[in-house]
């Protein structure tokens, strides 16, 4: 599977992206999975939590590839605190 995740900053550290991209729950996961060597950047294992990653990277974990991307505007980055809330943007558009 691949896709893109986009970031406001300029950086992210590899800890938190892992979180960001829904490829751990917690900080902790993220810790196991990076020491454990399943996670590659830009092709490479890295097991370092705070890497800096920036715009264009790939991080991968198992069959997965995410691409770091900047994001536009507000709209286009990705809150994890509200992404699985159910929030249907159509439904409130003409409210």
């Amino acid at each position: 599977m691949e896709f893109d995740v986009a970031i406001r900053d300029d950086t992210i550290k590899l800890g938190q992206f892992l979180k960001l991209a829904n490829l751990v729950d917690t900080g902790g996961e993220a810790k196991e999975l990076l020491a454990s060597g399943q996670v590659t950047v830009n092709g490479d294992v890295d097991t370092r939590r705070g890497r800096s990653l920036h715009t264009g990277d790939v991080v991968g974990v198992a069959d997965t590839r995410v691409t770091v991307t900047a994001a536009e505007d507000d709209d286009d980055y990705f809150d994890e605190a509200t992404a699985n809330d159910g929030f249907d943007p159509e439904k409130w558009k003409n409210v």
